[in-house]
């Protein structure tokens, strides 16, 4: 098992758009086992490659079916189709929180559904439709294939308190990131 150091809002890989993948090789097989192992032992449910600092069009994600039924596997290359945001107040959105912002969660409003097509380790295309969290999920990390985080999309107010949130922890610059299993700042 090899884990791998989370980075932390500022790098720069986290705020461009990540390459699409090219080699699918021994190479490609180790960033994503490592990626997997990474994930799990955050706790996550997505991890994308920009977060380890790779800057690759790659994620992974283990979300079960409500019925215990296992969701985990990769996308590579992606593109997601989302069907049209609900006009809500934010107050009323799900919260969601990043890795790569660790330990601090805000309300965003998603897209319910999510049509996912990518390829697989072997270069196999494959399309996934989802709704719910596991539509969430893959909205999440492919906006960190584009460049962004979360708090990026965030409604002005929330926007407001994720920078001040930042500024106070040191964060918005390259050089800080968090081991999973050894820190523990998703707590």
């Amino acid at each position: 098992m090899t884990v791998r150091p989370i980075v932390i809002s500022g790098e720069p890989v986290l705020h461009e758009p990540a390459a699409p993948v090219t080699k699918f090789d021994d190479e490609l097989r180790t960033l994503v086992q490592d990626m997997f192992d990474t994930m799990d032992e955050a706790p996550g449910v997505g991890l994308a490659a920009p977060q380890v600092g790779v800057g690759l069009q790659v994620f992974v994600y283990d979300y079960p079916e409500d019925d215990g039924t296992p969701r985990r596997g990769v996308a590579i290359n992606p593109t997601l189709l989302i069907s049209p945001l609900e006009i809500r107040d934010t107050t009323d959105a799900d919260d969601e929180g990043c890795l790569s912002f660790p330990g601090e969660r805000f309300p965003l409003v998603r897209a319910e559904k999510a049509l996912l097509r990518a390829v697989d380790l072997e270069g196999k295309p494959f399309e996934i439709e989802c709704d719910g969290w596991f539509a969430r999920i893959f909205q999440h990390e492919y906006d960190h294939l584009l460049g962004y985080l979360y708090t990026d999309r965030l409604d002005y107010e929330f926007n407001k308190q994720a920078s001040k949130i930042e500024r106070k922890r040191g964060w918005g610059k390259p050089g800080k990131s968090w081991m999973p299993g050894i820190d523990n700042l998703e707590d």
